[in-house]
């Protein structure tokens, strides 16, 4: 055989190896799926750079793909020399765009194994390994040597791998997870081991984009960036890993390519960038600036990372009456949002594209809404960009955890007059104080995030008064919204209830003169569209109807009654929800996306008139 001959059959083998890769995933069957599904690439699910709010040009692999996984005994610590099959990574593998959809639990591990092949361009550099997010607990190795841990299910984390490397452009990535979902005392959101009524199923493992980075040995971090609307500045607090004596940092603002201003410090100190005229950012102008960090070393750039940043304020204040009002640029804008879960029928806490991701953004802004409450669940930095983008205020929850046994004491307090803590075991306690700093620490950049919500409807609230103060300390710059419905004290800036289906709002003489008045839940008004839902019988919602109109004009009537607590002091409502959620079909969308049960042009119609009164 002629050398040629034998390099084409190669070839040939190789390429058909990797179709047969291809064909061993597929969707499990039987499930809801959305219209992204069929676009999921295996070879390269979710290829976008998953940190738009800090860029190195070029310097970036995204390990996204099929992955080969494990389930073992609990006992398990040893890498496994046998896996159970493929699965696709970022999706989680209770999951069906996992190809795996199995569960996990408390008494069992989880491994993944994947082989790379490091990209020429990051080779003989310093390598980080980052991971959006992992739930709950793992362990990362690399060519079998472990290169540390990592505990939260929410956040980014990230590991130097260097010194774990062989030599050549072949390397092995091992992650041991365990997850005891609620039979934990971690944040959980709504997952659960049974799903029903409100709670979901359960997610193990990876579910956002694994990827990896090559830097200089000292390099940028993170960028946490403050905008001071009142003094024309954008604070800007450079986190940089290795610094030499003499490092500056050169920071300069971009509007429209055009540089408007530029800065240069010591490494260490936070800058002040001036921005004259500032063009402000508002749902109905999300303006962007481009912002550029390098790193400064003897004259030269040794690391250049590039962003965005916007000029916004929030804030409260009080109006003619006396009533605090919630405030965007020293202004009074009603806050009109949907409860969002991030939930998707086919990948769970994955969105199956980054289309889907921005999908429901926009449409619940051509809805007529300017807010969404991420409801105890946090996005990919991605669905923040879009939010950043596209002008949409979101109020953050931080996922609640160690609910279980559910305290109805508590939950119930303000009926009974008292507002009570849970008592949490230290070691739950160090759980939430843990990932919720890190948390806001990771999506303090996001403009679009006006409010911070750390516990909700009593689910695992503790140390309120103590937890609300250090968030705000945390970060002064946003509203925090102590305990959205009810149970109640006297600490943060916002007084919010919870109520179905009716709007209502807390009492403006027990609450108006000290904090903000919201509505953070209501409404919940089902409809079960058939062919687009989870179950074929049981589905749940507040209240139910049987044709869209008959839905249209229950929210109209809704609406219409929100109108007047505008003027009475309320500041802000939250509709239940953007879509339905497996058996919940209070969704303004089915769980697949496929039908939005009332019309677009009607509810943005319908919404406009929250946003027409004469409060100064």
């Amino acid at each position: 055989m002629c050398k040629q001959s034998f390099f084409v059959l190669i070839l040939s083998l190789l390429n058909l190896n990797l179709f047969a890769q291809k064909l061993q995933w597929k969707p499990i069957e039987g499930k809801v799926m959305t219209q992204w599904a069929a676009q999921v690439n295996p070879e390269r699910p979710l290829p976008e750079h998953p940190r738009p709010q800090l860029v190195r040009d070029g310097s970036w692999q995204n390990l996204n793909g099929s992955w080969q996984y494990a389930i073992t005994s609990k006992e398990q610590a040893n890498i496994p020399t046998l896996y159970d099959g493929e699965i696709l990574v970022p999706y989680p593998i209770e999951s069906a765009l996992s190809g795996v959809g199995k569960t996990v639990g408390k008494d069992k591990i989880l491994w993944y194994k994947t082989k790379i092949e490091i990209l020429p361009k990051l080779r003989n550099k310093k390598l980080l390994l980052h991971f959006g997010a992992i739930d709950w607990e793992c362990t990362i190795f690399v060519n079998g040597k472990k290169v540390g841990e990592h505990t939260g299910g929410y956040d980014p984390f990230s590991f130097d791998i260097s010194a774990y490397l062989n030599k050549g452009k072949n390397q092995e990535i091992v992650i041991r997870v365990f997850d005891p979902t609620d039979d934990g005392q971690q944040p959980v959101g709504k997952q659960t081991k049974n799903p029903k009524g409100i709670w979901y199923t359960s997610v193990t493992g990876i579910w956002q984009t694994v990827w990896m980075e090559a830097v200089p040995e000292s390099y940028i971090s993170n960028i946490l960036q403050t905008p001071d609307l009142d003094n024309q500045l954008l604070n800007v607090n450079v986190l940089f890993k290795n610094p030499h004596p003499g490092d500056l940092l050169q920071i300069s603002a971009f509007e429209n390519k055009k540089k408007i201003g530029e800065i240069t410090i010591k490494a260490g100190l936070t800058a002040k960038l001036p921005v004259s005229n500032p063009k402000l950012w508002s749902p109905e102008s999300p303006f962007l600036y481009d912002l550029k960090v390098a790193v400064i070393r003897n004259g030269k750039p040794i690391d250049e990372i590039t962003s965005y940043f916007a000029m916004r304020k929030i804030s409260m204040g009080k109006d003619a009456n006396g009533i605090q009002r919630i405030l965007l640029n020293n202004k009074f804008l009603f806050q009109y949002g949907t409860l969002d879960q991030g939930w998707w029928p086919d990948g769970l806490y994955t969105a199956p594209t980054d289309q889907a991701l921005e999908f429901d953004i926009v449409k619940t802004k051509e809805m007529g809404f300017n807010m969404i409450r991420k409801h105890i669940k946090v996005e990919p930095a991605r669905w923040y960009y879009h939010c950043d983008k596209l002008g949409m205020l979101v109020w953050q929850d931080m996922p609640s955890g160690d609910i279980f046994p559910y305290d109805w004491e508590q939950r119930l307090g303000q009926v009974s007059g008292r507002s009570l803590d849970k008592q949490r075991s230290p070691l739950s306690e160090k759980y939430y104080k843990t990932e919720w700093e890190n948390i806001m620490m990771a999506l303090h950049h996001f403009p679009s995030i006006v409010m911070w919500v750390p516990f909700n409807e009593a689910w695992g609230q503790f140390r309120t008064k103590e937890i609300t103060e250090w968030t705000i300390e945390k970060d002064p710059s946003r509203l925090v919204n102590s305990a959205s419905g009810g149970n109640y004290f006297p600490v943060g800036h916002v007084a919010d209830l919870h109520n179905y289906p009716e709007p209502a709002m807390p009492n403006p003489v027990v609450f108006g003169g000290k904090q903000i008045l919201a509505l953070g839940e209501f409404g919940g008004l089902g409809l079960p569209v058939d062919g687009h839902t989870w179950l074929e019988k049981g589905n749940w919602g507040y209240q139910s109807f049987k044709t869209p109109q008959e839905l249209l004009d229950r929210y109209r009537v809704l609406v219409s009654d929100l109108k007047p607590l505008i003027m009475q002091g309320l500041s802000a409502a939250v509709y239940t929800q953007t879509t339905d959620v497996e058996i919940e079909v209070n969704g303004l969308m089915t769980y697949d996306r496929k039908v939005i049960k009332m019309p677009v042009d009607k509810l943005k119609e319908i919404n406009k008139v929250l946003y027409e009164h004469p409060v100064e």
